[in-house]
């Protein structure tokens, strides 16, 4: 199965129609997803039942720093309030706790990986919004899902995400981090870049993803339809095909 989610849960960037574009690229790209869409923006009890579960047993903690004060220590939170609020602070923010030692674990495609993020993350924001982080935790373990295919600008997130994962008393999902397509300037091609979506046949976009994943193309899919595209890919893959073998960038 495959699941959709509109993780708009940061609700000061969300765009007026922009759930809908995306709806409608997928159906164009003939990616049709199981079951109904989650959409994150509706399920804000849900994430405040897991930070109570958090705060309840020591995982999560409150945080009176700024965005700015952050910045001020080098962009990564020092631990200022780790170990409680600074005289005459009030919270502003929860954060997780977050071990001091590293957390390892079986990449897909990557291999053994060891690492943790940076700096204890925010679940709840001083706006009131709750964080990314909580949100996919808590609907990752409510979807049941088993994988995770993602970017591998992502990859710095995961052991956050499993130690959030163990304190919720959740399974941790298999990874697997794929590499994101640069743009001239080496930068990450993405909506907050201003990356356009493709440009004529939907099928032409099938193509140019496989290839940069180091597929070798049949020449009579060319000007195919995105359906007759998946349908290729999904055959290849079934076969043992590899998504990614690691050697293309």
């Amino acid at each position: 199965q495959w699941l959709l989610r509109m993780e708009d849960v940061d609700g000061g960037r969300v765009r007026p129609g922009a759930a809908d574009a995306i709806l409608r690229q997928l159906t164009d790209l003939a990616l049709d997803w199981d079951g109904p869409v989650l959409v994150q923006s509706r399920r804000s009890d849900l994430y405040r039942e897991a930070l109570g579960v958090l705060q309840a047993s020591g995982h999560a903690y409150p945080c009176a720093c700024t965005r700015a004060e952050v910045h001020a220590a080098g962009g990564v939170y020092p631990g200022t309030c780790r170990h409680g609020l600074p005289a005459g602070r009030s919270p502003r923010a929860w954060r997780l706790r977050l071990p001091q030692t590293p957390s390892s674990w079986q990449d897909r495609y990557l291999g053994r990986q060891r690492g943790r993020n940076g700096g204890d993350p925010v679940l709840l924001r001083a706006d009131g919004y709750f964080a990314y982080l909580l949100a996919c935790v808590v609907d990752d373990g409510a979807q049941g899902v088993s994988e995770i295919i993602r970017g591998a600008d992502l990859l710095p997130f995961t052991p956050s995400q499993r130690t959030l994962q163990r304190a919720l008393g959740l399974p941790s999902p298999a990874y697997g981090h794929l590499p994101v397509i640069l743009g001239p300037d080496g930068r990450k091609l993405s909506k907050s870049s201003g990356a356009a979506p493709w440009q004529g046949n939907a099928g032409d976009a099938w193509g140019r993803a496989l290839q940069d994943l180091g597929w070798s193309v049949p020449r009579d899919l060319h000007g195919a339809s995105a359906r007759q595209w998946r349908d290729y890919a999904l055959a290849e893959l079934r076969q043992g095909k590899p998504l990614w073998d690691g050697k293309a960038q």
